[in-house]
This record gives structure tokens, C-alpha cells and sequence, in this order.
């Protein structure tokens, strides 16, 4: 009976160790240019986090698109955030002062299960962007 008990403590042990975290940059400048998240492109998996890093002021982070059964989110400005990772799919996030600009992100986790309701969903957003129009296009044309 030790045996199994032993078993079964080492895989839940090891389930919870092989998480990871992503951290991702608020930025006013970065390598997409004015108003980004660095990066604004992630892979990751199921039990995973993402850790929004306030490298500048004036940012947050909320969700605008999510897979069904995540939970929403929306950190308050200059707030490092922690958001776990729950379900696989896409997930869209935004700064919300500077959404406008094209401050978005994507997150992937495991598979794309709503990748089309994903790039729908962006396509409405990114009509509302005045500059960066195709940063949302370009993220989402990662996930694979």
C-alpha cells in the first residue's frame, strides 16, 4: 500500500513542479516598436503561468479573448500580475489605457482549440487600433 501512495505523491510532485512561469514585459518601447508586450507571442501549457512584468509605467494587463472555462482577468495599472493558466486555447490580452495604440498580446496554451473564434474576435480589435493595426495578426500567426 506504500508503494502506491508513494507513486502517486512523486506524480502529483512532479505535475506541479514542471509548471512554468512566462514573464512578459509592459513596455512603452521594445522591440515591436511603441506600446508593447515583450514578448507579444507565448507558448505555453496547461498549469502554466504568465507573470506581467511593469517594465514602464502607466500599463496593465486584462484579457479581451479566452478559451471557454478561463478565467477572466484585469490588473490595475503598474500592477505585476500572475495569471494561471487553466484551459488550452488562445487567450488575447490588452493594455487597456493604451489598447488603441495596439498594445496586445497572445498566449498560447497547448492546442488552439479556439484559434478561429480567436482571430475573429482580434480582427474586431485590431479595427479599433490606430497604429500597430497588424501586431494582433502577426502574434496570431504564430500559434501553431
Amino acid at each position: 500500500m506504500i508503494k502506491p501512495v508513494a507513486a502517486i505523491a512523486l506524480a502529483l510532485f512532479s505535475l506541479g513542479a514542471a509548471a512554468a512561469e512566462h514573464q512578459i514585459k509592459m513596455l512603452n518601447n521594445g522591440k515591436e516598436g511603441m506600446m508593447s508586450f515583450e514578448p507579444s507571442f507565448v507558448k505555453a501549457e496547461k498549469g502554466d503561468t504568465i507573470k506581467f512584468i511593469k517594465a514602464d509605467a502607466s500599463h496593465n494587463s486584462a484579457s479581451a479573448v479566452l478559451p471557454a472555462g478561463a478565467a477572466a482577468w484585469k490588473g490595475k495599472m503598474d500592477e505585476e500580475i500572475i495569471v494561471p493558466l487553466t484551459q488550452e486555447g488562445v487567450y488575447v490580452y490588452v493594455c487597456d489605457p493604451h489598447k488603441t495604440m495596439g498594445m496586445a498580446g497572445v498566449i498560447q496554451v497547448g492546442k488552439p482549440v479556439n484559434l478561429d473564434a480567436a482571430k475573429a474576435e482580434s480582427d474586431k480589435l485590431s479595427k479599433s487600433f490606430v497604429m500597430n493595426k497588424d501586431r494582433l495578426t502577426k502574434a496570431l500567426a504564430q500559434v501553431k
